[in-house]
């Protein structure tokens, strides 16, 4: 991945704040076009402000709420004009809602401390799920402080919860007086000459393609448009650009313009190769997933780009690399918000079941941080339900009857394998989506960690059922450990079949162990683990808790260590020698 723009020319939108945004894009390594799309015009009287305030001070009001910074400042100055300093006073004795930080900012100035700040990204949906969870609307008169364009969307979930909203116009969105850089940027556009295209405002998308249409070309730029890397700054932008039937492909986490530059930078020439590829094959790139990009055919621009060529594959083998490449175990649900939105209304289970998100989320990660490697969205426990085992999450992994005993094994049932083909078809769905020189990862849990699961039922400290069963009964602990290893070989070698071009192995509790019981009790099983897994993918063992245990570990075979934190790289590369590669540390 790129670290700048690469000299790519990229259009920006923005108005009030154009030259910093032009700026910044040159800092990042690109030509800026500035094409101000909209200027902020005060509606010719103050009538609806002063009417509000009327009845804000007649206590009508119950709740405010304020969406943009330029419009609450607006709104008081409006107000003090005609009652001076009767306007923060009058906002501390009612609830009051800020959408972000400009509105807040505001406040602040005005002394005034809000009742509710929505969080980021500062949707619509934001601020009602915030106000829901401090108080229920139901009878209240609620005042909403608009901006450029009315939020119907906004006004009417107010109104099914029982509100009686009043619209406070302060001020409207108008196209800029000088139209000429924006019908520039829209010949630049519909000529190719355009790379990159950064919207920070959802009535952008709307005055673009308003002087497209009186240019006669609104057909022409939708075209361009889909062989140009679209960055929006948050979820408003995004919905106006789905809205014109365009497929947003960066937007930041953080919904401002300093993100949107920096973070589209990193990754605009990855997602243009890509893009255009895409439209060269014929996939409408207008309206696309990740998992509609295929690179079978692909080998124009870059010649003869194979797995052969990752960089992650060749550390798995101990070959030289340009760098030491990077993957992340949790690409997605600690911290990315689009993978939560996708999540917010599917259990974990029934994520998990679903190929097409499985793969899609897995193509997001490496589209949003360029890692070398893509792993997987799957679970440790899936491999639990084709062994008869019901699986729950609440949210980590809870099994409803544990396995605690010997006649508790007589329930697991012999699996067949091709109960996880949702997996096998996530991993086909993403490996023909994928970038051929990025890895993608399959993986599995260990027996021991799998096995701790099934007896202790959910995740455990002490895992002392575990340990009962390993000491008190090693003959039904052994048929457990056996019948689990022959299980995850032919798991791990579907995943290969199916795509994965390396596969690990979690142990994430084996760490609980002495080295005296791994040797005894788990390592047998893996030597037979390791053995049984097609060789032609790097196979990588990670485990964490407990350094002692590396010694017996590194005998169990395999072609990298995961270490954690605990263990320093160079007492690492002591123990292991040249025999094996080594992954983590962090």
């Amino acid at each position: 991945m790129s670290m700048n723009f690469q000299n790519m020319q990229v259009v920006s939108f923005e108005s009030r704040r154009a030259k910093e945004m032009c700026a910044l894009i040159e800092r990042c390594g690109g030509h800026a076009i500035s094409a101000p799309t909209m200027r902020e015009v005060p509606l010719e009287t103050n009538t609806e402000a002063l009417a509000f305030a009327e009845r804000l001070f007649a206590d009508e009001f119950q709740v405010a709420i304020f969406l943009t910074g330029v419009g609450t400042r607006m709104l008081a100055q409006a107000i003090e004009t005609q009652y001076p300093g009767r306007f923060p006073a009058a906002l501390s004795s009612l609830v009051t809602v800020v959408r972000g930080p400009k509105p807040h900012a505001v406040f602040r100035e005005m002394k005034v401390v809000p009742t509710v700040v929505v969080p980021e990204p500062n949707t619509w949906e934001d601020l009602l799920e915030a106000l829901d969870g401090y108080q229920s609307v139901q009878g209240c008169g609620v005042a909403v402080q608009e901006y450029g364009l009315p939020n119907h969307e906004l006004v009417a979930a107010l109104k099914d919860r029982g509100a009686h909203v009043t619209q406070v116009p302060v001020y409207r969105w108008q196209l800029p007086e000088d139209l000429e850089p924006l019908r520039q940027a829209i010949a630049a556009l519909n000529a190719g000459s355009v790379s990159v295209v950064l919207f920070t405002n959802a009535t952008q998308v709307k005055h673009l393609f308003d002087v497209a249409d009186l240019e006669g070309c609104a057909g022409q730029l939708r075209r361009a448009m889909g062989q140009v890397v679209i960055g929006s700054v948050g979820p408003i932008a995004s919905a106006a650009l789905h809205g014109y039937g365009m497929t947003v492909d960066y937007e930041p986490d953080a919904p401002y313009f300093g993100p949107l530059v920096r973070q589209t930078a990193r990754c605009a020439c990855d997602l243009l190769e890509k893009k255009v590829l895409a439209a060269q094959e014929g996939i409408d790139t207008s309206n696309w997933r990740r998992i509609d990009m295929t690179w079978a055919s692909h080998h124009d621009s870059k010649p003869n780009r194979s797995i052969d060529d990752s960089v992650f594959i060749k550390a798995c083998r101990r070959e030289q690399t340009p760098y030491t490449p990077i993957w992340l175990m949790r690409q997605a649900g600690r911290y990315q918000r689009s993978y939560r939105e996708i999540r917010r209304n599917v259990t974990m289970r029934d994520f998990c079941q679903k190929p097409d998100l499985c793969a899609e989320v897995t193509l997001m990660a490496v589209d949003r941080l360029g890692v070398d490697a893509a792993i997987i969205f799957s679970d440790l426990m899936v491999v639990a339900e084709p062994l008869g085992l019901g699986v729950e999450y609440a949210p980590g992994p809870i099994i409803d009857q544990p396995i605690r005993s010997r006649d508790d094994l007589k329930r697991l049932k012999d699996p067949n394998i091709e109960d996880l083909g949702h997996v096998f078809d996530s991993l086909d769905i993403t490996r023909k989506a994928l970038r051929p020189d990025i890895a993608l990862i399959g993986f599995a849990g260990a027996p021991f960690t799998i096995a701790s699961y099934l007896i202790e039922g959910r995740g455990s400290r002490h895992y002392m059922h575990t340990k009962q069963m390993m000491h008190g009964d090693p003959e039904a602990w052994g048929e457990l450990m056996s019948r689990l290893t022959a299980m995850i070989v032919m798991y791990l070698n579907r995943q290969i079949e199916s795509g994965a071009d390396a596969v690990q192995i979690f142990d994430s509790w084996v760490g609980a162990l002495s080295p005296g019981d791994y040797e005894q009790y788990v390592l047998p099983h893996m030597k037979r683990l390791i053995d049984g897994v097609d060789q032609s993918a790097p196979l990588i063992h990670f485990t964490t808790g407990n350094p002692a245990l590396l010694p017996h570990i590194s005998s169990s075979g395999g072609d990298v260590i995961g270490v954690d934190w605990r263990v320093d790289l160079r007492d690492a590369w002591e123990l292991f020698g040249d025999e094996m590669g080594i992954m983590g540390n962090l």
